[in-house]
């Protein structure tokens, strides 16, 4: 029996098609939730919002995102990835293009809560479906494009967020993902072909939504308590002790529930083996060392050195560069050597970034930090395809690839995982930079109450310098007593930026130890490349 060639020819695209599709899809929902992000202060001022209130901008977005990453396992194994894709996607579109019209802050939190639920279940049917649609040869080549996918997206925000802003207006934050999604849809129409839905096994209890639901829930519930916990003030705020109740409650109904009525949608022995751990904990790091780069850089060249968005957006721009040259080396390079070792060289690169970046001062500008964030680049491009591969890899070793339940169990973990680790280092971060903060500007307030030689001297500088400003004589005192405090400020932040990156090194450093404690692979892509090599027999 022959096949038309024109028939094999779209055989042959159609897992193309569909991979470009998920790829698509994950870079908008990171892509989004950047842009909100980084034009928070331009919709608080376009919406007429308080601080308090434009908070809650991002975090009912990541709450729905946080929401629908363990609930897509159920909806992913009940109804299969194409149907939940194309469904969410239609939705993700439609709420983009009426959210500018909300009109109302609760109104504009509920379609965000909505659209992260929606753009939450591109993340854990990408790789998943990447993963049972690509030939194991090509396998590497999809975490590159599943990695550079991911990074590219972070890094690009600052930058078209900030044009815009001067080319077009803040409503294109939501209608530029509006035009974009429906690319998506098409190739997924095309990419991804109808399957059949899943049916239980003779004698298998149905799947059960309700486990799903709790855990959901709860996840929610603790992501929004963990990124509103600095401005709540943590433990002294009701709302952040009910959502930290309430979300601890319903993960522990869920454990009990399911230990009791196990559902065939999820193995939770399949995540208890050392390496998936123990990998969940890197990516966890991974994600909060991150930070070093999309943080902790604009932060202080906005808060010390005055940049706009679009000033700022250049700084991180061009390290797409670094990073997708580091990537393709790091492909090459799982092809013939242990990722262990790819993923523990990006990071030491990241630690010796971080430990230059410590040596910052108030005067640095963002050329100073080229050099220190080509190195952070390029760790982090052979740090995510290590990490991704040696992932990739676990799930082939464990021989789970055509266990249905045992990919969406992994890729729910890992989509969790992310997504809290990115959290935790975000609240962290911003707790860990307003305490070294004020223990710094005690410090330095405690000299100048002292009266120490260098603060004498620098307050008459200051003082006879206002004295030539000043229309009376009077006020030159209490203006240099402002510039001075000013000075105070700027001082203390620039010292707890610098802590916060040497705390970034040692964690990077702490990485390395536990790769080393990672089990040694049966199967590795030097085997799966050196195989699909050999000539068939």
């Amino acid at each position: 029996m022959t096949t038309d060639p024109q028939t094999e020819s779209v055989q042959r695209i159609r897992p193309v098609l569909g991979i470009l599709g998920v790829l698509l899809g994950a870079s908008l929902a990171t892509f989004f939730g950047r842009l909100l992000s980084v034009g928070a202060p331009d919709l608080r001022g376009a919406l007429h919002l308080d601080a308090d209130s434009a908070s809650w901008i991002g975090t009912a977005y990541n709450m729905g995102m946080m929401f629908i990453g363990p609930f897509s396992v159920y909806l992913g194994g009940l109804l299969g990835p194409r149907l939940v894709l194309l469904v969410s996607a239609t939705i993700f579109t439609l709420l983009c293009v009426v959210m500018p019209f909300s009109g109302h802050l609760s109104v504009l939190l509920f379609f965000l809560v909505l659209a992260g639920m929606t753009a939450g279940t591109f993340y854990p049917l990408t790789l998943s479906f990447i993963l049972r649609n690509l030939p194991q040869s090509y396998l590497h080549f999809g975490i590159a494009a599943y990695a550079a996918d991911i990074v590219i997206t972070t890094h690009m925000a600052h930058s078209y967020e900030g044009w815009l802003m001067d080319a077009l207006s803040w409503h294109w934050i939501f209608w530029t993902i509006a035009l974009l999604t429906p690319i998506m849809i098409a190739l997924i129409v095309f990419g991804i072909r109808p399957q059949p839905l899943p049916k239980p096994k003779p004698g298998q209890p149905p799947p059960s939504w309700r486990g799903f639901l709790y855990f959901s829930v709860g996840a929610a519930l603790l992501y929004g308590a963990i990124d509103q916990g600095q401005r709540l003030d943590w433990w002294r705020s009701g709302t952040f002790v009910a959502l930290i109740v309430s979300g601890s409650f319903l993960i522990l109904a869920t454990m009990v529930r399911h230990f009791s009525k196990p559902n065939p949608l999820i193995n939770f022995p399949f995540l208890r083996r050392r390496n998936t751990l123990l990998l969940g904990i890197i990516l966890m790091a991974f994600r909060f060392v991150l930070l070093s780069g999309v943080v902790l850089v604009p932060s202080y060249l906005t808060a010390i050195r005055g940049y706009r968005p679009e000033q700022v957006g250049p700084v991180l721009l061009w390290l797409a560069i670094p990073q997708c040259l580091a990537g393709l080396l790091a492909i090459y390079l799982l092809g013939r050597v242990d990722s262990r070792l790819i993923l523990a060289a990006g990071f030491a690169t990241i630690a010796v970034a971080a430990l230059m970046d410590s040596h910052i001062t108030s005067v640095w500008s963002g050329n100073n930090f080229d050099l220190s964030q080509i190195l952070l680049a390029m760790g982090e491009g052979f740090a995510l395809n290590g990490m991704v591969g040696t992932i990739v890899l676990d799930l082939l070793n464990s021989g789970s690839m055509d266990k249905g339940p045992d990919v969406l169990s992994f890729a729910g973990f890992f989509q969790t995982i992310r997504l809290f680790g990115g959290e935790l280092g975000a609240s962290f971060i911003q707790f860990f930079l307003h305490s070294r903060q004020v223990f710094h500007g005690d410090l330095l307030s405690a000299d100048v109450q002292g009266g120490s030689p260098p603060v004498i001297e620098r307050a008459h500088a200051l003082t006879a310098g206002m004295h030539v400003q000043a229309a009376t004589q009077d006020i030159a005192p209490g203006r240099a007593a402002a510039l001075f405090a000013g000075s105070i400020r700027q001082q203390a932040f620039t010292l707890s930026i610098m802590d916060a990156f040497t705390f970034i090194a040692y964690i990077a450093t702490a990485c390395l130890l536990i790769i080393a404690c990672l089990r040694g692979l049966k199967v590795g892509f030097p085997q799966i490349v050196a195989a699909s090599a050999k000539p068939s027999s």
